[in-house]
């Protein structure tokens, strides 16, 4: 599926990516409803369609990804309320084995999130993955997503990747979209990012998991 003599750059996603989605699907669609309905001493019916209502008008754009936004708009302390469940944070299988075989093969590793910086440092924390990255990149630094041609441009500007020897991992069609537009050239979606719940990708070439894509050991 991956011809690794023909890439020198590889970018990744993180949330259902190289970490379990999930832990994000948990906290937006369970823990968050009970602990708003908590808070503002409303039921929870009346909470999750609150919630509902609000995040989808925002799907796709860089408010739908910022906690300092969703704090203010809901009157809830986010980051506080995802350290509650900062448990919850797992990595994908083979993802260690696979960043680190990555960094031997000499490519060049960039972790590209459209997660607020809040959110990513959390996940670092827990993780501690950035072990093996060569570059954190959070959308909020260029005030677009990933969704967005100007992230791309401003990547590239910042980074300097040919766009014909770049690999693409992630597990939204939409953003994936977005990169086969600016012009990289090799792309790879995620079939289960949440491992709690069976989805396949069609648009794009996937994997299950990194195991299916490891580069050689020598």
């Amino acid at each position: 599926m991956i011809n690794w003599d023909s890439i020198d750059t590889v970018m990744l996603d993180m949330d259902g990516t190289l970490l379990d989605l999930h832990f994000d699907n948990y906290f937006w669609l369970d823990h968050l409803p009970q602990r708003y309905a908590q808070i503002h001493n409303v039921d929870l019916a009346t909470a999750h369609a609150k919630l509902k209502a609000d995040i989808h008008q925002y799907e796709g754009t860089l408010q739908w990804y910022c906690l300092e936004f969703w704090s203010k708009a809901l009157d809830v302390d986010i980051p506080s309320l995802k350290e509650e469940v900062k448990h919850k944070i797992q990595i994908r299988p083979h993802v260690g084995e696979f960043l680190q075989r990555l960094r031997n093969a000499g490519k060049k590793v960039l972790l590209v999130t459209n997660a607020h910086p809040q959110s990513l440092s959390l996940k670092m924390q827990v993780t501690q993955i950035d072990q093996w990255l060569d570059v954190i990149i959070s959308s909020h630094e260029f005030n677009e997503p990933k969704e967005s041609q100007k992230f791309w441009q401003e990547l590239q500007t910042r980074e300097q990747f040919d766009p014909e020897r770049t690999l693409f991992i992630d597990d939204t069609v939409r953003i994936l979209d977005s990169a086969k537009l600016f012009g990289i050239k090799h792309l790879l979606g995620i079939h289960q990012p949440d491992s709690q719940k069976e989805r396949r990708m069609e648009q794009y070439p996937a994997i299950h998991h990194f195991d299916e894509i490891m580069p050689s050991a020598n």
